[in-house]
């Protein structure tokens, strides 16, 4: 799939099919829309295309990106459309001038001129440019015009696929991550940079990478401690991940912190994927250090118990 940011770099197609919105999470949902994309485009011999738009339109138009947590980031939205077989990923900068752009102009410049659609596979209530004033019909009478057909997504899947993302949220902020990973298809992931923090886990046999997360905009799930997966220069180790403020060492400062199991390599500075598999427990502050070692220890092992039982997975 060739990752493509704005229009101006978008090599001329002699046509394409297509699809546009967010899709953020490339859930289940979405999955069945991209691929049905990619048998349309197979059959009219055809590119196909995901039309998308980051920031996401909320962050712009609500002009508050605490109102939403991301399920992916742009860099995870690519990489899971591309092994649903789309050709073409083109993002367009959601800002404050093209959330101005008519309906009009979006179809003639955008679909029509940009990216030559002869298909476009789009929801049955569908709307889109200044004002939402673009809707199926009218995108209808500007598929005769420009010469492109419209393939409606029902509305059973359509509100199946907004469900779908508002239940993988919820599940995420409330320790429900088989319900999540069972809309995703997958186990949900976070990644970032290991940094250095205070390690104090090295004193009490559990040293952990701190992560500063990739995008700051990415959902994480609530405070606790999680039997994960992390992958580092691609190997995958099983680990525990901790979230949350630490009360008992700290209280402060909210953080991402993974001990991975059976491995002492040094881990500053390398990027660092975390796959959320099922929550051991809530946070709790301990009496002191010596306790919490103890809880780790246990931690550890249902971790590990879990892990073993997740494998086939993912």
């Amino acid at each position: 799939m060739k990752l493509i940011h704005g229009l101006s770099q978008m090599p001329m197609l002699a046509g394409s099919v297509v699809t546009d919105g967010m899709f953020d999470g490339v859930h289940l949902g979405h999955q069945r829309v991209l691929r049905q994309v990619v048998n349309e485009a197979e059959n009219l011999n055809l590119p196909s295309v995901l039309l998308t738009y980051w920031p996401h339109p909320r962050h712009i138009l609500l002009h508050s990106p605490d109102k939403l947590k991301i399920l992916t980031s742009l860099e995870e939205k690519a990489e899971l459309v591309a092994k649903q077989g789309i050709d073409y990923m083109v993002v367009i900068a959601f800002n404050a001038e093209f959330s101005h752009i008519t309906h009009e102009k979006f179809v003639k410049e955008i679909l029509s001129e940009g990216l030559q659609t002869r298909k476009i596979i789009i929801g049955y209530d569908h709307r889109f440019g200044q004002n939402r004033l673009g809707d199926v019909a009218y995108m209808r009478e500007a598929g005769a015009k420009y010469h492109f057909e419209i393939m409606e997504i029902g509305k059973q899947e359509i509100e199946d696929i907004a469900i779908s993302s508002t239940k993988i949220r919820y599940s995420l902020q409330n320790y429900l991550l088989e319900s999540a990973s069972q809309f995703l298809g997958r186990y949900y992931s976070i990644s970032g940079t290991v940094v250095q923090g205070d390690q104090r886990g090295r004193t009490i046999g559990y040293p952990t990478a701190n992560l500063a997360i990739s995008d700051p905009n990415k959902l994480i799930p609530a405070d606790g401690v999680y039997a994960t997966f992390a992958y580092v220069d691609g190997t995958r180790f099983g680990s525990m991940t901790n979230i949350g403020f630490r009360p008992t060492v700290d209280g402060l400062h909210h953080k991402l912190e993974t001990h991975l199991f059976d491995t002492d390599a040094e881990l500053y500075g390398k990027e660092l994927k975390i796959e959320f598999v099922l929550p051991i427990r809530k946070e709790k502050k301990f009496s002191g250090l010596n306790e919490l070692k103890s809880q780790l220890a246990l931690d550890e092992s249902e971790s590990r118990e879990l892990l073993g039982r997740g494998e086939s997975r993912g």
